[in-house]
């Protein structure tokens, strides 16, 4: 409203009348933790990074033209790839290494960038040096510790100033060349008039190796075989050269992987990101299998992923945690674990009893899945279900909605299965939570996610199911973030109105998109915000008080017929 009229004249005046919308918030962005070929580009080791399609993930965790998996079978690559598989959109990926912990140090050669000359034949090795003020050893990977050096064509060196004018310039053989190490866009040395000949003459050009000895950041090794200078000489181009891996030590890799929520690193850094909502570590069965750390090591890491997802104080817990089962070791006093093929139903079973922790925020699958290793041939190899399982969580929510269970559906990309379970198998791991994947072979239906179920308490049937649990986060968030418009207004009858608007507004879409149960809107939800919550007394401390009842629709995961025969006439 206008301050002054004063004269005469037609104002125009905007007045905000309608409801506030509530936009419901992204259930289906995936945080996984776990070990990477490289780190490259703007990703950092420890630090989430936004990865948006596969590709993205080669360039930023892969070395150049490589396929993005490890030589020692990492399961993240296997993980982030079967989210994308099975439709899953936007992820964060957490690399803790590209090196299990442990693993002996790789020598100059194999950590070098290796540059061949035109034919392909070797001719020069990078490496980049090691700093002294830190006792030999280099930064971790990242952005900044990475150098770019650009082979050029070149000439001989020209003749100096005080030369006679009867001296003949030297003659360009096509065997020199320029070498340009830059960090980015900034060049940080140039060396010009190089050749691979090292007996040649320094006023015609310098020895490659003699030239860039004094290098601040390049340490250069001659790979070359015999042969003329032209020969070996290195081809044109821009070659990346990268630190040595960071290797941790055994004992420090439960630290590496939980990270620190102040630094944002680790599994806490993913936490820190709001729009996660699901994550997974599958490479903690890597080193469980490595024996690296022992299962009491595990259950501590799956213990602090479920509390983590429990605790997202000051808004609603909305994230799930989705486990990986552990190869069970045959006896208490073997060290070594057993392959995910001889896990029985019975041994899962077991060993969810012995870890003993139930959540609603928490979701289990077995068996194993094989998929193609691309390392060895394309051949079938076994790895954890959850990247796959969290992929088709996504596209559920995209083709349903998010209140459809996640069953009953098809993983893809997955070539066949650790153990076959049969329904009697079935019956004794379905009441505990555990989620099978099964063979439906027999019923030409392929292979199919059989099991919604979350870990809560066999008894606490409200939270029984994921898209149960997942539909009220999702109502929860989206408003807490759709309603901060109402911090600070006035709290009077008008306001409670408004904001039962807003909210009834929102329910009663998802009651049509078929979310809610109930005829109408009526018995789907109510929305209550009046004097009787609403009393001078909490009105005097500032606050405002609604409630808000929903009745999910529930997956009709046992369905009955009854059938009896009936003769007419009786």
């Amino acid at each position: 409203m206008a301050l002054d009229y004063f004269a005469p004249g037609v104002y125009v005046e905007e007045v905000d009348r309608g409801s506030r919308s509530i936009e419901g918030v992204s259930m289906s962005v995936a945080g996984f933790v776990g070990f990477t070929e490289d780190v490259r580009g703007d990703a950092e080791l420890f630090k989430p990074m936004l990865v948006t399609t596969w590709s993205q993930y080669l360039e930023l965790f892969a070395r150049p033209g490589s396929d993005g998996f490890t030589d020692f079978n990492a399961y993240l690559p296997f993980a982030v790839q079967g989210w994308f598989l099975n439709g899953g959109g936007r992820c964060w990926v957490v690399s803790i290494g590209t090196k299990l912990p442990g693993s002996p140090a790789p020598t100059a050669e194999e950590t070098g960038r290796k540059i061949l000359t035109s034919g392909g034949k070797p001719s020069l090795l990078f490496n980049l040096k090691q700093s002294t003020e830190t006792g030999g050893t280099l930064a971790l990977p990242s952005a900044t510790g990475r150098i770019t050096v650009t082979v050029l064509e070149s000439e001989p060196k020209p003749l100096p100033e005080d030369a006679s004018e009867e001296a003949e310039p030297p003659i360009n053989t096509g065997e020199f060349f320029t070498v340009i190490v830059r960090n980015g866009d900034q060049v940080l040395e140039r060396y010009d008039h190089l050749s691979m000949n090292a007996q040649v003459e320094t006023a015609v050009a310098d020895y490659v190796v003699t030239a860039l000895e004094p290098s601040e950041f390049i340490a250069i090794s001659n790979i070359s075989l015999s042969g003329q200078a032209l020969s070996r000489r290195p081809g044109n181009g821009s070659y990346e050269v990268a630190p040595p891996p960071y290797i941790a030590r055994e004992d420090q890799l439960v630290r590496d992987l939980q990270g620190a929520r102040n630094d944002k690193t680790g599994m806490q850094g993913i936490f820190e990101i709001d729009e996660v909502s699901m994550i997974a570590c599958p490479d903690v069965m890597r080193v469980y299998q490595e024996g690296l750390i022992d299962l009491d090591q595990v259950h501590g890491i799956m213990e602090t992923m479920i509390s983590l997802c429990e605790n997202s104080f000051p808004g609603p817990a909305y994230r799930m945690a989705v486990l990986d089962a552990p190869p069970v070791k045959p006896g208490k006093n073997d060290n070594c674990a057993v392959q995910p093929d001889q896990q029985k139903p019975q041994d899962i079973f077991n060993w969810l009893r012995d870890f003993n922790r139930r959540s609603m925020f928490g979701a289990l699958y077995y068996p194993w899945i094989k998929v193609a290793n691309p390392r060895n041939a394309g051949r079938p190899m076994l790895v954890p279900p959850s990247g796959h399982m969290m992929g088709v969580w996504c596209r559920t929510d995209e083709t349903r909605g998010i209140f459809k269970a996640p069953a009953n559906e098809t993983p893809r990309g997955v070539l066949g299965l650790a153990y076959e379970t049969n329904m009697r198998e079935q019956e004794m791991l379905n009441p505990v939570g555990i989620n099978c994947v099964r063979n439906f072979g027999n019923y030409n239906r392929g292979y199919k996610i059989w099991g919604a179920r979350t870990l809560v308490e066999p008894d606490n049937v409200q939270w029984r199911y994921i898209s149960v649990r997942r539909l009220i986060s999702y109502i929860e968030k989206s408003i807490e973030i759709g309603t901060q418009w109402v911090v600070f207004e006035p709290n009077d009858m008008d306001l409670w109105e408004r904001v039962k608007r807003t909210v009834s507004n929102f329910l009663e879409r998802l009651w049509r998109e078929g979310a809610l149960f109930g005829g109408s809107p009526e018995e789907a939800f109510y929305v209550k915000c009046d004097g009787e919550l609403n009393t001078p007394d909490t009105m005097m401390l500032g606050r405002l008080y609604v409630e808000v009842g929903v009745c999910p629709v529930r997956p009709a995961e046992f369905v009955i017929f009854r059938i009896s025969q009936w003769a007419p006439g009786q």
